[in-house]
């Protein structure tokens, strides 16, 4: 991710500029961070990840949200964009900007090269003051590959992973990412 403004500005100032940006950018330590694009194969999985879980809760109260939902940390003060985010339940909206969720069971970021580290490492813990989240989905965009990170009771986390065959298990909203279909590619070539 590059920069966009080395200057610290409040989070009102920031709402201000991303509503007037053509790009979407992240809110982090009083910076604004304008935010990597993808690449073909992450949109694909990205929008198989969408339709497997919005299929998956289509009858439940949960909604999958799109990476054009903006999500705030109130414990850190992180806005970003993932991936995918599922909310159960009531939505809460942030209490300064209405169009910004607070409440995520489930983040969900597919990886590329240029953000992996950032979504391991200091994104990850600040998606851990999250008091809601459950679990945090990684997908590599590089091989079939998907990493799940699950809150346990005692607020620690436990890692499970899926490669090359089978399904990851979404606990907390009771769904399955099947490798075959989230990696499966509608332009017909390997993702």
């Amino acid at each position: 991710m590059g920069e966009a403004a080395r200057k610290l500005v409040t989070f009102a100032e920031y709402i201000a500029f991303e509503e007037k940006a053509e790009t979407k950018h992240e809110y982090r330590n009083g910076e604004i961070v304008a935010m990597a694009g993808g690449t073909l194969e992450h949109a694909s999985i990205a929008g198989n990840l969408a339709f497997l879980l919005g299929s998956q809760l289509r009858d439940r109260p949960c909604t999958v949200f799109s990476s054009d939902a903006r999500v705030r940390v109130p414990a850190t003060g992180l806005v970003t964009y993932p991936d995918l985010s599922v909310v159960c339940g009531k939505l809460e909206r942030d209490p300064e900007h209405k169009h910004t969720m607070t409440n995520p069971i489930v983040l969900v970021e597919v990886l590329s090269p240029s953000t992996e580290a950032y979504d391991r490492g200091a994104k990850f813990h600040h998606y851990k003051q999250i008091p809601s989240l459950k679990e945090y989905v990684l997908v590599s965009s590089e091989q079939r590959l998907i990493e799940v990170f699950r809150r346990r009771e005692d607020g620690s986390w436990s890692y499970h992973d899926t490669a090359e065959k089978g399904a990851a298990e979404l606990t907390s909203i009771g769904c399955k990412l099947d490798l075959d279909d989230v990696y499966r590619n509608p332009l017909g070539e390997s993702a």
